[in-house]
């Protein structure tokens, strides 16, 4: 039976439960914020269960340097500065996922997305499926036969669809193979990139289906001056797709867009050794919990990670109970600015 690698981007999930649960504003008795870090664990725990997972790595983006703002300086220079809140919960998390046995991986000038590709790279390579928990739409260009994505959306793990190729194609009409370029098109308000200017959403697929990649395109114009465009897409496109600064900021998008499969990960699934491998320690997951008081998802947690829910520490069911202003079960979520065009499935 083929194993499943569940590959977390820990940014996305730490910020919708930022947001969605900010009301609750839970807290341990000395003031630690950790609202956002019981909702993403709770996510986490909600997609281990329902995709089976047999192990778990979870990627953080780099604090300390990003590379593609180093070469790109306007790429996501929109975006206002974190909530201290959010900051703080977002290291407290590693911390918490760390000790309690999960894989953290944090790459050195890099992004969450270059650790979901090169895990699902990774897996493939061991004879691995692996199921990519994002709420970022960039991730449905891993989607292949042995790549899914678990897309959170409001609602929740249990309401968010898991996409494969054949479910992607059927949403968005183009294979999983041609969603880089249908970015690049469009463009990423999110990310601050402008995409070729008049090309939307029903004009990218279209081009796609017609001919397979945009650089066919561009051949079509620069070679036979965009007959075959002006045909399908209509003359105003053949303008659009020849203008210099569409071009250059698509070729620009596309290499911003375009996630590192290489990295080492330092964990050997075909042999079935290193970090993330399920079940966990039951004593490590509960004593992480424990430090920072997440005491109502100890039973859970000792059950989907540890499978241990009957061996789990008795001190993991007996604790005294969780804090009064301690949130629900995450059900819904709402995204803050950088995330806000992924409210929905698109």
């Amino acid at each position: 039976m083929t194993k499943t690698l569940l590959a977390v981007d820990g940014n996305s999930l730490l910020h919708r439960s930022f947001h969605a649960l900010a009301g609750s504003q839970l807290r341990t008795r000395d003031g630690q914020a950790t609202w956002a870090v019981k909702g993403a664990l709770s996510q986490i725990l909600g997609a281990v269960d329902r995709v089976a997972a047999d192990a778990v790595v979870i990627g953080f983006d780099d604090a300390a340097g990003n590379e593609r703002k180093v070469a790109h300086p306007h790429y996501k220079a929109h975006r206002t500065e974190k909530h201290a809140d959010l900051v703080t919960q977002l290291s407290l998390a590693v911390d918490v996922f760390w000790s309690a046995g999960l894989h953290v991986v944090i790459p050195d000038g890099l992004e969450a997305d270059d650790v979901l590709a090169s895990a699902a790279s990774t897996a493939t390579a061991a004879g691995w499926h692996t199921v990519v928990c994002t709420s970022d739409r960039d991730a449905f260009a891993l989607v292949t036969e042995t790549t899914s994505v678990l897309r959170i959306i409001n609602g929740g793990v249990e309401a968010s669809p898991v996409l494969n190729p054949e479910r992607l194609r059927i949403l968005l009409g183009i294979d999983p193979w041609q969603y880089r370029q249908y970015a690049a098109m469009r463009g990423d308000a999110s990310d601050n990139l402008t995409g070729i200017r008049g090309i939307g959403e029903k004009t990218g697929v279209a081009l796609l289906n017609a001919f397979g990649s945009v650089e066919a395109a561009f051949a079509d114009i620069d070679t036979n001056d965009g007959a075959r465009v002006a045909e399908v897409l209509g003359k105003a496109c053949v303008k659009k797709l020849a203008d210099p600064d569409g071009r250059a900021a698509f070729w620009e998008n596309v290499e911003l867009m375009t996630m590192r499969t290489d990295l080492d990960l330092e964990t050997d699934l075909a042999a079935g050794t290193g970090p993330g491998l399920l079940p966990l320690d039951p004593q490590a997951l509960h004593d992480a919990l424990a430090k920072v008081e997440l005491h109502s998802l100890q039973w859970l947690a000792a059950r989907v990670l540890a499978g241990a829910a009957a061996d789990a520490p008795r001190e993991a069911v007996t604790r005294a109970p969780a804090p009064a202003r301690e949130p629900a079960t995450v059900t819904a979520a709402v995204v803050d600015a950088e995330d806000e065009d992924d409210l929905t499935l698109f």
